[in-house]
């Protein structure tokens, strides 16, 4: 971005004096007002030095990415694991409120990695939500119906308890697996469960194929993901659909043992899942690495 600098008027320096009057800084009498001068340059240049980022009165790059991550507050946004991961204010206190209520991340450091995941799945667990790492709407909303428990405790209060255990992705270290998509439903949940993957373990064998592309020679399994129903048989490739009643680790394992020893494709048909949700997406990459997870443990 080009930076914003003293004399600069405008939208931008609206949104940073927004930004810098939510954080508590004194932007003088005139307030928001879009004129990046007298009070607004002191604000800046105080927020720049609080933040480590130098003595300048100019916003740039950095400066703007900290003022952003200082301004979320949680539920603004869903949070999930990914890379690069999710930083800012709101992760902070969503460790803390985990933290406090006993479901332990480690310190509050304000980035969303696999121990907070962890700490997420567990107080999903505990309040009867789906177990999916994901600080959704629902979430946020559960956690924050009790404020009253966690805000203004002490969120090393428990940090002597063991802290949330991660995902177990051994396996994933030891069998090189390529992934990718048949459609574009399948292209985005595997984009998706390649990140997660690097994500939980940045040693996981999992590279992500451009859809059609052609597997890699050291490849010991390749995925095809799609929409129910989007694929054709081919002889010889498994094709692992879910369906009610049935897990998906049943029969993905059941299709890795039909070919074992020997190179091979498998489709994996995601069932409905909404293209445009996010949510949904995110929430079909997490249970279908989980259950890789689990075959390949």
């Amino acid at each position: 971005m080009k930076p914003v600098r003293v004399g600069d008027r405008g939208v931008a320096v609206e949104d940073i004096q927004r930004r810098l009057r939510v954080l508590g800084y004194d932007l003088g009498p005139t307030g928001i007002d879009g004129v990046f001068f007298g009070r607004t340059a002191e604000a800046v240049l105080s927020f720049r030095s609080d933040s480590g980022l130098g003595s300048e009165s100019a916003v740039d790059e950095a400066t703007w990415a900290a003022l952003v991550d200082a301004t979320f507050t949680l539920g603004d946004r869903m949070l999930y694991l990914k890379t690069p991961y999710f930083h800012g204010h709101d992760v902070h206190v969503l460790q803390e409120a985990l933290n406090a209520l006993g479901f332990v991340c480690g310190a509050a450091d304000g980035i969303f990695g696999a121990f907070t995941e962890g700490a997420v799945r567990e107080f999903q667990r505990n309040v009867g939500l789906v177990p999916d790492g994901i600080a959704g709407a629902e979430s946020v909303r559960s956690l924050f119906l009790l404020r009253h428990v966690w805000e203004g405790k002490d969120p090393a209060a428990h940090s002597a308890a063991r802290t949330a255990p991660a995902r177990a992705c051994e396996g994933l270290v030891r069998t090189r697996l390529a992934i990718s998509g048949l459609d574009a439903t399948g292209c985005s949940v595997a984009e998706r469960v390649a990140n997660l993957a690097a994500a939980t373990n940045p040693q996981a064998l999992m590279s992500l194929l451009e859809m059609g592309a052609v597997q890699p020679e050291d490849t010991t399994v390749s995925l095809l993901l799609c929409g129910e129903g989007k694929t054709e048989d081919v002889p010889g490739r498994p094709v692992v659909s879910e369906r009610a009643g049935v897990t998906l680790e049943s029969r993905l394992l059941a299709a890795f043992e039909s070919a074992r020893n020997r190179r091979q494709e498998i489709v994996i048909e995601l069932g409905d899942v909404a293209l445009e949700s996010e949510h949904e997406l995110q929430r079909e990459a997490v249970r279908l690495l989980d259950a890789l997870c689990h075959v390949f443990d």
